[in-house]
């Protein structure tokens, strides 16, 4: 599955140079991982949103939210946002929030990398 250049550099650009920050290619779309753990991700045209358990419920139902069911079981703590509700940044700068508020209070990845390659790798 091929995903969205276009949003994929518009969530780099977000977090600008931050060493925290690197990409990996995943399930078919790009990852966005904070200090090893997963955050984001971009799968088609949709961003993946790490919420936590304890956001998720509250995350589905803002507007363009949905569950993940990439492995056709929900994803507690993983949502889908709808890009009609990511044209404006705002819109991305608060998923974004909500995610890097999960993963911020999670511990480094023994061996995760710093630095990261743009969306193509």
């Amino acid at each position: 599955m091929a995903f969205d250049e276009r949003l994929a550099q518009r969530v780099i650009e977000w977090f600008g140079p931050d060493p925290a920050i690197s990409t990996k290619k995943m399930f078919g779309g790009l990852c966005v991982l904070h200090h090893g753990n997963m955050a984001l991700g971009i799968l088609g045209d949709e961003l993946m949103v790490r919420v936590g358990p304890d956001a998720y419920e509250a995350s589905l139902r803002l507007t363009g939210a949905r569950e993940m069911n990439f492995t056709k079981r929900p994803l507690r703590g993983m949502v889908m946002v709808a890009p009609d509700v990511l044209v404006e940044d705002h819109q991305l700068d608060a998923w974004i929030s909500l995610a890097l508020g999960f993963v911020g209070g999670l511990p480094p990845k023994a061996g995760g990398k710093t630095g990261r390659p743009g969306p193509s790798g």
